[in-house]
């Protein structure tokens, strides 16, 4: 045993005494014993949520609930006096003559306006528009109904327009819309996500199936992940009613559930396998499993949780659905793993290796060990060169950050420009500039049909400047004393010239015109404000949840682990992870560098909010491998293993299931990759490449030689401090060196 002086070094090893690894133990003690009860709660959390998800369904947001900042205040003033704006379509007839045959568009125009209206579904049809070159005439109508379901019913104008474009052939015309574009959407993301989420059930449970080498083994994470996604979107349902979610929470969930779902089973299927295969009985290797791995799995999932917690203070509300969705599956996630998967486990005993494949089996029990040992070696044989290889390489990872640019993506850019709406659109906005996507100004006044408002509204719409574009349209709601004004921009809609035609509308125009009616207000709203208000909600809140996901994961890390070393180095380390995800994404998306690889053309720019997602999802997911890691090295460490070789002896124990658990996540996150839009491309990226860094470089390489570096300085703890953590103090006694019952006692302390 150490002498006291000694372990006045070593605090964390008594960490484990606290009541977080105690109740790992004991949940995973009680289901072992109570199988059928524990089994039988699970299917009736998961049948029962379903049904009732299933019965309420789920409320999605509507368009002024995404809104933010100026434009997002000029939506809800809308809204709040009970006005929608109907859901616009835009057709345009082309000639491809020189000399545009007049009568052939005036022809075609008044087909499709015939063909329309008998659909019985349009309104508020607009005098046509011709573009300056006179070869496109331009058609405005609204569709009736909630512009928040007129995808819906766009179908049947559709089929009208194209039915009148095969009839006139000597003419081009071409559809786009808010219903017509929102409908491709839907669409086309439902069947990308159905699609892939077929896909990812099949390959989790391939590389599960590698990785055990027998089916049934294999089929238990997936089952599991699955059910926890199948009640968490039951639950999402229910909180739909009360917060409005995004129509992808659920695929963000999925995402989520499935990675660290099948994780956390694999954590403690392998470590209870483990303890099968050297021997221990089969009460026994639960025991351990629960209080090491079950430990592990509660620590990671509140992390998580934690990290996942931090998008609520983006001030915006398709983050807080996010949030709800992302922290039910997780802990939906955990429970189950340290509650039904024991109970299954002593259910099934040995016979969890149902369905032995043996080529498989051997390729799983390798898991790369040779790889990793001769890896490991070197790094421990040269720590400090390693240290600095390894932060060098992830440095240069993250380089690209710093040219990182982050845009609310229109249509062009959310999708390939060979996609047939991407080309309408770019042909309309062509020949009418900001017609699409105009600036719309709401104006509220005391009384607004007052001459002084009359005559402020006709001084705006009849303003001349190059930045405003024609025609300009007024809608008047004198009941609510609202005038909304559609003002066409110059430029393409998003490029530098419409961003400052949008300035001198904001800061110039409005302000001498309408800006001037006594007691009145005037909010610019529209598309491009409504994008630059976004990207500047997400670049203030970004900060402000940075430090939230960092404070209280260091104090979990502090309090978990009993080590102000360990907590700081997580951190450093974490930050190293999601700087070279932000590297990647700025590489392939902002530079084009290797966006053919995905399937892709660059943007130019990152979604707005993928950022702020990838850095709280990151933070979180590395957390589970770090607290598997380095409770093992403790692990090692509390039996009395020199720095160097409890080090040597976590990181092997682990190397298998860490790496198992990177594939399957990688593998998840690629498969969300292969989705049409651009923000779920940039989100598979930025993932996918961040979990394979961590996995290896940072748990492999730069973690070994860190923790290597400082030898017992991994362990420091104030003396002021000790109170706070899991377990006493700096005196209390770690179990001796060699002690053949040091298993025992780890597990019966909830070490692992």
């Amino acid at each position: 045993m150490k002498s006291s002086a000694t372990h006045q070094s070593y605090p964390a090893r008594v960490t484990a005494t606290g009541h977080l690894p105690n109740l790992a133990a004991t949940l995973g003690g009680w289901s072992a014993r109570h199988r059928l009860t524990a089994v039988g709660a699970w299917l009736a959390l998961v049948i029962v949520t379903m049904l009732v998800g299933g019965m309420v369904g789920q409320v999605t947001m509507n368009q002024a609930e995404y809104g933010v900042g100026e434009s997002g205040r000029a939506t809800w003033t809308l809204v709040n006096a009970g006005i929608k704006d109907p859901a616009s379509e835009l057709v345009m007839i082309s000639s491809s003559a020189a000399s545009p045959d007049k009568a052939a568009l005036r022809s075609a125009a008044t087909a499709v306006l015939a063909a329309v209206k008998a659909t019985g579904q349009v309104s508020g049809v607009r005098p046509p528009a011709f573009s300056a070159s006179g070869q496109q005439e331009l058609l405005q109508f609204s569709m009736k109904g909630d512009p928040d379901t007129a995808y819906n019913r766009v179908q049947p104008v559709e089929d009208a327009v194209a039915r009148v474009a095969a009839a006139h052939r000597n003419v081009t015309i071409e559809e786009v819309g808010q219903a017509s574009v929102s409908k491709w959407f839907n669409d086309t993301i439902f069947r990308d996500f159905r699609q892939a989420e077929w896909t990812v059930i099949p390959l989790a449970l391939g590389i599960l199936l590698v990785i055990f080498g027998a089916l049934l083994a294999a089929l238990l994470p997936v089952v599991l992940a699955l059910t926890a996604f199948l009640a968490a979107n039951g639950i999402l349902a229910l909180v739909s009613h009360v917060l409005h979610v995004d129509s992808s929470a659920s695929s963000v969930m999925m995402l989520m559930g499935m990675a660290v779902g099948v994780d956390y089973c694999l954590f403690y299927l392998r470590r209870e396998r483990e303890e099968r295969a050297k021997g221990a009985s089969r009460e026994a290797a639960l025991r351990t499993a629960a209080a090491t791995s079950g430990r592990s799995v509660l620590i990671s999932g509140l992390t998580v949780m934690v990290a996942m917690a931090g998008m609520f203070l983006a001030g915006v509300q398709i983050f807080d659905g996010f949030a709800i969705a992302t922290i039910s599956v997780v802990l939906i996630a955990v429970v189950g793993s340290v509650t039904v998967l024991p109970a299954l486990l002593s259910l099934l005993g040995d016979k969890v290796e149902l369905g032995r494949i043996p080529f498989l089996r051997r390729i799983g029990r390798s898991g790369g060990g040779r790889f990793w040992t001769a890896a490991l070696d070197r790094v421990l044989a040269h720590p400090g060169r390693s240290a600095v290889l390894a932060t060098g390489l992830l440095l240069a990872l993250a380089a690209p950050a710093l040219s990182i640019r982050t845009e609310f993506l229109n249509v062009q850019q959310m999708l390939p420009s060979n996609s047939p709406i991407v080309q309408r659109y770019d042909h309309i906005m062509t020949a009418f500039p900001g017609g699409p996507n105009p600036a719309v100004v709401v104006v509220k006044a005391p009384d607004i049909r007052s001459a002084v408002a009359q005559r402020q509204i006709a001084a705006l719409t009849s303003y001349h400047n190059s930045a405003l574009g024609q025609p300009v349209h007024t809608i008047v709601y004198p009941k609510a004393n609202l005038a909304e004004i559609s003002i066409p921009l110059a430029g393409t809609g998003n490029d530098a010239t419409s961003r400052q035609a949008l300035t001198a509308l904001h800061d110039t125009i409005v302000p001498a015109t309408v800006g001037q009616i006594p007691g009145g207000t005037a909010l610019v709203g529209g598309d491009l404000a409504a994008r630059i208000d976004w990207n500047n909600q997400m670049g203030s809140s970004i900060v402000p949840v940075i430090l939230f996901v960092m404070g209280i994961t260091f104090l979990l890390m502090l309090v978990s682990f009993g080590s102000l070393t360990i907590a700081a180095t997580s951190m450093a380390l974490n930050l190293l992870s999601v700087g070279a995800a932000y590297g990647a994404l700025s590489a392939v998306f902002v530079h084009g560098w290797g966006a053919g690889l995905v399937g892709t053309q660059a943007p130019g720019a990152i979604e707005s909010w993928i950022p702020l997602f990838v850095f709280v999802v990151l933070f979180g997911l590395s957390m589970d491998y770090n607290v598997f890691v380095v409770s093992r090295i403790r692990e090692g460490h509390d039996r009395g293993l020199p720095t160097r070789e409890a080090v040597a002896y976590g990181i092997r124990s682990t190397a298998g299931v860490v790496t198992s658990a990177a594939i399957i996540m990688v593998a998840v996150f690629a498969v969300f990759g292969t989705l049409s839009v651009q923000q779920f491309k940039q989100l598979a990226v930025g993932l996918a490449i961040s979990v394979l860094i961590d996995a290896t470089v940072i748990r492999a390489v730069l973690l070994p030689s860190v923790m290597t570096l400082l030898g017992d300085r991994n362990w420091y703890l104030p003396r002021w401090l000790a109170g706070f953590t899991a377990g006493g103090g700096p005196d209390a006694e770690p179990p001796a060196a060699g002690d053949e019952c040091a298993l025992d006692d780890l597990a019966g302390r909830g070490i692992g």
